[in-house]
């Protein structure tokens, strides 16, 4: 760790959270240099939804490697790019009667999120982007812009121009209609609030708190976006490939965006890949008019196509996910309930989120936790909240055992509290 501290820039933020040189992973279990076992319920942030080093995938990437295909083409045909376009198509979109085309952007979410940004201003000839209070979108200029966090938001030096935020789902409260207030802010002609070119928003907004809007809400937004003329925009980088337990985290609420994004899990391996899913009346591009030299990664996408094969043909692995999910939620109940009304649940699917209320009790929790052989994340607006983003395919013996290093680390966090 003496290298990292002389040599690599002082932005790094997980090694000084989980301060530990790792070596080895598979599944959702982590392995140390000094021999630690380590259960992860971070997941490369919401990246790695079939865990560390799965099996099957990994025989693909191995195989692909063995053949001496084409690894990096820009964005030229190759057999890779052709199966997971027809695998994709077949199994996620056509049974769920959607139809899209694919941009492959360059390699992270915020490079699909500016590609999304961008051709919803070339489509509408507007430039007004809509976003949400504790929403979050990516660290590139665009995508920050569109980001609530006023401490991202700080470090980006320049003014943040072109967005204007509304309150996300009960937001005001649960007595205040935040798909109201938009509502009437669009049609006031003299609200100040410019006709948008999108409206773009996170179902359940991760890095924001686990924040989970309501079915009627999604759907007020999207049909208020196209009153307005807008795209409607759903950044499914962290919630979606299953993480809310359907692939998409909007199919409970039966939308049809105008562009779906897609990042971090879609490779299923860890590998860099993102996609625009666009509907067709909607790409404007013009041949080179939004490129990148890493589009498309080859590799990432016959791992991408693997998972498909291996985990979405049919709803059993969706299901399973569902089930899973309300375990978690039961046992972070349960832990919560013993403390009254201290403590809040939330989330959808295996995407939960803790709430601690108070930044320090959640940041000794966490810290505790990894002492005792856990790795969880914070987030919300001043990191209050834990956020659970374990493997979909974790086993129930490793989940138990997280989720009691969770408990008597929190019991722990607060012990310390109550003495200091």
């Amino acid at each position: 760790m003496e290298t990292l501290d002389a040599l690599e820039s002082r932005v790094r933020t997980y090694s000084r959270s989980f301060p530990a040189i790792f070596c080895r992973a598979c599944g959702s279990i982590m392995l140390t240099e000094d021999g630690r076992k380590v259960v992860d319920f971070l997941c490369g942030a919401g990246t790695l939804n079939y865990g560390h080093n799965n099996h099957r995938l990994k025989a693909a990437i191995t195989d692909y490697l063995a053949s001496d295909a084409v690894i990096h083409g820009l964005d030229m045909a190759t057999p890779a790019k052709l199966e997971f376009i027809e695998a994709f198509n077949s199994v996620i979109l056509r049974r769920r009667d959607l139809q899209y085309r694919f941009q492959f952007t360059g390699p992270t979410g915020a490079n699909a999120i500016e590609a999304a940004i961008k051709l919803s201003r070339k489509v509408t000839g507007r430039q007004n982007i809509i976003s949400f209070t504790n929403g979050y979108h990516g660290m590139s200029l665009g995508a920050i812009a569109a980001s609530g966090n006023r401490y991202y938001r700080k470090a980006s030096g320049v003014s943040l121009s072109g967005v204007t935020f509304m309150p996300y789902d009960g937001y005001l409260g649960p007595d205040v209609d935040a798909a109201e207030y938009l509502q009437k802010l669009l049609t006031d002609e003299s609200s100040g609030v410019d006709y948008p070119a999108a409206i773009l928003l996170e179902t359940v907004q991760g890095e924001g708190g686990i924040n989970v809007a309501r079915k009627e809400w999604l759907q007020s937004i999207q049909t208020i976006a196209k009153n307005a003329g807008a795209l409607f925009i759903v950044d499914d980088i962290q919630m979606g490939c299953g993480r809310t337990g359907e692939f998409f985290s909007f199919e409970f609420a039966e939308l049809s965006p105008d562009i779906v994004v897609l990042s971090k899990s879609l490779s299923g391996y860890g590998l860099p890949l993102s996609l625009l899913l666009i509907k067709e009346e909607f790409d404007a591009w013009q041949p080179g008019e939004h490129t990148g030299t890493f589009r498309g990664n080859n590799l990432a996408l016959v791992s991408a196509t693997a998972a498909l094969d291996l985990y979405w043909r049919d709803d059993t692995f969706s299901h399973g996910v569902q089930r899973t999910g309300e375990v978690m939620r039961h046992r972070l109940e349960a832990i919560a309930a013993q403390y009254g009304n201290r403590f809040s649940v939330r989330g959808r699917g295996m995407a939960l989120g803790f709430d601690c209320g108070v930044p320090e009790l959640a940041v000794t929790t966490a810290r505790k936790a990894f002492e005792k052989g856990l790795i969880v994340e914070r987030c919300g607006p001043v990191d209050q909240v834990i956020k659970f983003l374990p493997a979909l395919t974790i086993d129930s013996e490793t989940l138990n055992d997280g989720l009691e290093i969770f408990e008597h680390s929190l019991d722990e966090a607060l012990e310390q509290t109550r003495q200091s």
